[in-house]
């Protein structure tokens, strides 16, 4: 505390809410590392720079979270691991160094906080937790399913990281969901195959419809006591609020909801890791995208701290 108090929030080197940088995960509950690769990305590019912005815009952000009653730094020690390196245009030499780059963090027992990046990295991280911890169950918030097999006759971009989570076996689809899946689709069918793998898809239409409660209890309730991994596109976001991403969708959803969604249902589960993905900042001049990717993480934090917290007490 002495040092945010002595020290404007401008001044420093950019790491994550100004945590110390860390090299290895080694005593930390928490290591944030950014994966700055946008070779998946299939209409805007410039993801690879979403870490260096969000970076940036979490400066402004501070470790007590309200709504939670949680202090990140009382319970949690936070470290910046800085960045992992990719080779742009090259798909499966990248993933692997995702994967590679991330296993020890989950064998250190820190839970990794991933900045993106276009979403193909979440095929890499999902590798690495599954090297770990087995089979976890999803809790992925976004516009888009990207569970397409393909696209131009190649396997991976960012459209197709969950399909292939599925065929590998990499999350447990029946307790596993998909939130926020809105916007014009390449068929009627098109998500009929994750579907009959089991996976739920909750689309944008029923959330708005229904409410944010039934969803999360039946979030809840599908994850159990599984271990999870939370995926959490940028897009999920009404344009409005997150302009800048690759792909933007209308008919979306605020950041009071994500925020919302995120903290009661993280803060419930053993979580085993997260990435935050799709974080254009080219494409918004203001920051206010990069603020709400920062927020969405940090949510996560104080979820993590609020959880901690109440085992605590127990």
């Amino acid at each position: 505390m002495a040092f945010v108090n002595s020290s404007p929030r401008f001044c420093g080197i950019r790491t994550f809410m100004r945590m110390p940088f860390q090299s290895t995960p080694e005593g930390a509950d928490v290591a944030v590392v950014g994966v700055p690769f946008d070779s998946g990305t299939s209409y805007r590019p410039g993801t690879r720079f979403g870490p260096a912005a969000l970076r940036e815009a979490s400066t402004i952000l501070k470790p007590y979270c309200s709504v939670l009653d949680a202090d990140i730094n009382e319970m949690l020690k936070v470290v910046d691991c800085g960045d992992i390196d990719t080779i742009p245009g090259y798909m499966e030499e990248s993933l692997d160094a995702i994967r590679d780059g991330l296993i020890p963090l989950f064998h250190s027992g820190a839970t990794p906080v991933i900045l993106g990046g276009d979403h193909s990295i979440s095929l890499g991280s999902l590798r690495a937790a599954h090297a770990v911890h087995g089979p976890v169950a999803l809790v992925h918030f976004d516009a888009h399913s990207d569970t397409i097999s393909g696209y131009y006759g190649k396997p991976y971009n960012h459209g197709t990281p969950f399909y292939w989570a599925l065929k590998e076996g990499l999350i447990s689809p029946e307790h596993s969901t998909q939130i926020g899946i809105r916007g014009p689709l390449y068929s009627r069918d098109a998500l009929s195959w994750p579907k009959s793998q089991g996976l739920r898809i909750v689309m944008g239409e029923e959330l708005h419809r229904r409410g944010m409660e039934p969803i999360i209890a039946e979030v809840l309730k599908r994850v159990g006591d599984r271990p999870a991994f939370l995926s959490f596109d940028i897009d999920f976001l009404d344009a409005t609020a997150a302009p800048g991403t690759g792909t933007p969708e209308v008919e979306g959803f605020t950041t009071y909801e994500a925020l919302t969604m995120v903290r009661a249902i993280c803060s419930q589960l053993n979580m085993t890791g997260m990435d935050l993905v799709e974080v254009l900042p080219d494409k918004d001049p203001s920051g206010i995208t990069a603020l709400a990717g920062a927020s969405v993480a940090h949510a996560f934090m104080a979820s993590l701290a609020s959880r901690k917290m109440q085992h605590h007490t127990r």
